[in-house]
């Protein structure tokens, strides 16, 4: 299905990287033996690209940039001086200094999701007093107010907010698509509209019976598919303009870039290994946890990812000469069962997803994009990644090759509030015969843990004194596999693999009760 082409070897293709070509790169060729090896000069990344400014990083998670900093192909000045968010973070994936919501409220829910920042605001302004220097800021959410978490004087590793406000914004997506020159065929047809008319309307302006309705900018307001009037409810429920497109039956893809100035007017565009994507995925027979995420291991058909790349590289172009826009962005896209490309959405800035995607760099001997993005957003040179066109040729032989990262997002679905109450914490478990999850040993990279082997690595899990309340996130579930292992079966089902750990993560689940 969705036209896997002949499994082929998965050995990591090696790398060359120099001093000359790039801050903090000393020359190290791969072997074999070692497909993660890469040496860092930490002083010089810190220096060459943030100028000797501490790194603060604002995000849901406070392990955030931990691919980065722990394990192979460490880049140790990705480590935070200052964490701020909601969830606690856990040895080894500790900044300098954590500020969590999670430490003061010990309670996991959507509304703690949402409202974390108001309740670091005042502890993180202290902290930031205490740094010696502005500090440079990265951030994973759509929505978070920087000004009122990280206060004058710091600079936010992303573009102008108003910029990307326009870019993401979905009711203007076909505006930007046909402006980037974006070919037809990747398009879906769509209409924009102010107001809702009925359902035969819709289906009458984009020709097919069921149509999506979009609307919202920047994290979005919501995405509904209207087969009838039982769906309009919910979809005039979002606040408008909105995009009505066709449906169309296709596997959710993504894929992660980073644009860079090139010092002579334009940008060279790089394009990692494209993902697919679940969302959604709840099973009775798993418990009560509910699984999304992403897959970057799946081999893909070559003519769908060179046309994924390309639509990439327009998007790129034309975002830097309309409004000078540069750095990380993901394009979010279909792939249908006969290997044709929808795009569907754009997000320029750094998603939570890239958290394990940067496994994919470090595989090739490079460091993760968010170093790039961070020489971009202030002014350094990005010269560790060589070519454009080399690197995308690269990424296309790999994404046709079976093996790579994934990542599945674990969340309580239903029930009673719940605690964990089994396990050692975060790091690398494996299951015993009798299908238990076992702590095996600390770790925060996907890539320690064997995978193929049978271990696995949960990350972000809260601790036990943590109340858990239907919707609450639990962690993630991830692993670097050479093809031998699959998180999911199909775009809407897991795997056998990934619902039998489902099922051991409900088992170190037990009923909240107060002390």
């Amino acid at each position: 299905m969705y036209g896997e082409p002949e499994k082929r070897s998965s050995r990591h293709t090696g790398a060359v990287v120099d001093r000359d070509r790039g801050p903090g790169v000393v020359r190290d060729r791969r072997s074999d033996e070692d497909p993660w090896a890469a040496r860092w000069d930490a002083e010089a990344v810190r220096e060459e690209v943030l100028g000797g400014r501490p790194l603060v990083v604002v995000d849901r998670c406070t392990s955030a940039l931990r691919t980065g900093y722990t394990g192979p192909s460490a880049v140790a000045a990705l480590r935070p001086a200052l964490a701020i968010g909601c969830y606690a973070a856990w040895d080894p994936a500790l900044a300098d200094l954590v500020v969590a919501a999670e430490d003061r409220t010990r309670v996991r829910s959507v509304a703690e999701r949402h409202g974390w920042p108001r309740r670091v605001r005042h502890e993180a302004a202290r902290h930031l007093l205490k740094l010696d220097r502005p500090p440079v800021v990265v951030t994973g959410g759509a929505d978070l107010r920087l000004d009122e978490l990280t206060g004058p004087g710091s600079t936010a590793a992303s573009i102008d907010p108003g910029v990307r406000v326009t870019l993401e914004s979905k009711p203007l997506l076909d505006d930007l698509l046909r402006a980037a020159g974006v070919p037809t065929v990747s398009r879906v047809r769509s209409v924009h509209v102010d107001r809702l008319p009925s359902p035969a309307e819709l289906r009458r302006a984009v020709g097919t019976e069921r149509v999506v309705v979009q609307a919202g900018g920047p994290g979005g307001s919501g995405t509904v598919v209207v087969s009838g009037e039982g769906d309009m409810g919910r979809a005039a429920r979002l606040l408008g303009p909105y995009r009505v497109a066709a449906y169309v039956d296709g596997w959710p893809v993504a894929i992660t870039v980073l644009s860079v100035p090139d010092g002579r007017g334009g940008v060279r565009v790089y394009a990692d290994r494209p993902a697919h994507l679940t969302t959604g995925v709840a099973e009775p027979s798993a418990g009560p946890v509910s699984a999304a995420g992403a897959d970057w291991s799946r081999p893909w058909p070559a003519p769908a990812a060179a046309l994924l790349i390309e639509c990439a590289e327009r998007v790129a172009l034309w975002a830097w000469r309309r409004y000078g826009a540069a750095g990380m962005f993901g394009l979010d896209a279909l792939l249908t069962p006969d290997e044709r490309i929808y795009l569907t959405a754009l997000r320029w800035r750094r998603q939570r997803r890239d958290e394990v995607e940067a496994a994919n760099q470090q595989a090739v001997g490079l460091p993760p994009f968010v170093l790039g993005q961070l020489a971009v957003m202030l002014g350094r040179p990005v010269g560790w990644l060589g070519d454009a066109a080399e690197f995308n040729q690269l990424t296309l032989l790999r994404a046709t090759q079976p093996g790579g990262p994934f990542a599945v997002r674990l969340r309580l679905a239903e029930g009673p509030a719940v605690r964990m109450a089994g396990g050692q914490g975060s790091g690398v478990y494996r299951l015993d015969r009798d299908g238990r999850a076992r702590w095996v040993r600390r770790a925060a990279h996907a890539a320690q843990a064997a995978c193929d082997d049978g271990e696995f690595l949960l990350a972000d899990l809260p601790g036990p004194d943590v109340a858990c309340h239907p919707g609450a996130d639990l962690g993630t579930l991830e692993g670097v596999t050479e093809g031998g292992t699959r998180p999911f079966h199909e775009p809407a089902s897991v795997s056998p693999f990934t619902r039998t750990i489902l099922s051991a993560v409900s088992d170190l689940l037990v009923p909240w009760s107060r002390p």
